[in-house]
């Protein structure tokens, strides 16, 4: 039983239906995609009996070192010899650096830091690991590209944490290309809960955790006004407390279930005290979708005394006056100010985005959302699906507690005469 993986395989861990060339498994740290690319080898390599052929008979494993393949891929705790009954075992040939089993089946490990070692080689299978990490992927997958040539339907396997490299990107977009996707939390059962409780209270809710954890490939398009390494340099914890809280709405066109999100962020400012701590928090992230109007004003309201809040911040383009009078019939005496945009999207953001280079703005936990949007801002425009409203309320309370004031301080005083 414990060999029969196809029984207790977790959903992702087998490779999806239909016709494709190369198989993605895109998963956070401890997802089980090291046992998933061993198993995959074995399913194809292994006869009925130990001595049969199987439908692969030469294999490449491909790590981003020679060590990596031969002490995860191969003798690792996930590796193909731990997932292999003794009496299908290959045998490890290091001066060779090769697998033999019993059936005759093999497989060569190569470096990815030595695209050129693929060279002539030849697979009708070929399994990589962490391609994401690889310092020279665009070349080393190349090659790969041209060993995978025996055979009737030669296949690959590509077991890796996302990161934002142009090769996964490609791949990734390929029509040949099948994807799986799972985070560290759907290998539960096989991971100890102290370790998961760590990361979870580290991690959870960051940019970072949505890479490590969520396996989510966070992309950044050419001209983007934040990056990852922007987002989690802003993070921090939480001040004693805040001199001015904001509430920055962006209300939908409509209210149907089908338009586009409101967006509502609440924004702290610091002005007094530890000058470490001046600047601006980004604190919630209170965002809702499909709701009436009645409904998004109320959210609003709910994240206003929610925070104790002092101002809600809301653009009127779309609603007018309307939007006032929406969250008056919630909250008849909520302070209240409307902002009218002139400028793009875009435009308006850069100044906010400004602020975090300057590092003038902070970020709590539990914004993961807002930051994926974020990152798909350019100063072309918008690069993600949909529209930006969660963006453009956090740049709302930006200009409410930081911006605009700023600009009232430096504009020259007359002095009557």
């Amino acid at each position: 039983m414990p060999y029969m993986f196809e029984f207790w395989a977790l959903e992702h861990q087998l490779p999806p239906d239909g016709d494709w060339r190369t198989w993605i498994m895109l998963g956070g740290r401890g997802a089980g995609k090291t046992r998933a690319g061993a198993e995959w080898v074995r399913a194809h390599v292994e006869g009925s009996r130990p001595g049969d052929p199987g439908r692969a008979a030469r294999v490449g494993l491909i790590g981003e070192t020679l060590d990596q393949v031969r002490e995860v891929m191969v003798f690792g705790e996930s590796g193909i010899m731990a997932a292999t009954p003794p009496d299908r075992r290959p045998q490890w040939i290091a001066s060779r650096r090769m697998l033999i089993w019993p059936n005759g089946a093999m497989a060569h490990a190569f470096s990815a830091h030595d695209p050129d070692s693929l060279r002539g080689p030849q697979f009708d299978l070929v399994w990589a690991d962490e391609l994401a990490k690889w310092k020279r992927a665009d070349e080393a997958w190349n090659m790969i590209q041209f060993c995978l040539r025996l055979g009737d339907d030669p296949k690959a396997c590509v077991t890796t944490t996302p990161r934002n490299v142009a090769a996964l990107k490609t791949l990734l977009d390929a029509p040949s290309t099948a994807i799986t996707q799972a985070a560290t939390k759907a290998n539960r059962a096989n991971l100890p809960e102290a370790f998961l409780r760590e990361v979870e209270r580290r991690y959870a809710g960051t940019s970072l955790g949505m890479q490590e954890l969520d396996g989510v490939l966070l992309t950044e398009p050419e001209g983007a006004l934040w990056t990852v390494e922007t987002l989690d340099a802003a993070r921090r914890e939480r001040p004693e407390q805040f001199d001015r809280v904001i509430v920055a709405v962006d209300p939908p066109v409509t209210g149907k279930s089908t338009s586009d999100e409101c967006g509502i962020v609440v924004v702290g400012i610091v002005q007094a005290g530890d000058p470490s701590q001046w600047g601006a928090w980004v604190i919630e992230d209170a965002t809702v979708a499909g709701k009436s109007p009645v409904g998004w004003a109320q959210a609003a309201v709910d994240a206003f005394h929610r925070h104790d809040a002092d101002r809600v911040v809301a653009e009127v383009n779309q609603g007018g006056e309307m939007v006032e009078t929406i969250l008056r019939q919630v909250a008849p005496m909520i302070p209240y100010r409307g902002v009218h945009a002139s400028r793009s999207k875009a435009a308006r953001a850069e100044p906010a985005a400004a602020l975090y280079e300057q590092r003038r703005v902070h970020h709590l936990r539990g914004l993961a959302q807002l930051e994926q949007q974020m990152l798909m801002m350019t100063r072309a425009g918008f690069a993600g699906p949909g529209s930006p409203d969660r963006v453009d309320a956090l740049v709302w309370a930006l200009y409410e507690g930081i911006i605009e004031p700023a600009r009232s301080w430096s504009r020259p005083r007359m002095r009557s005469l």
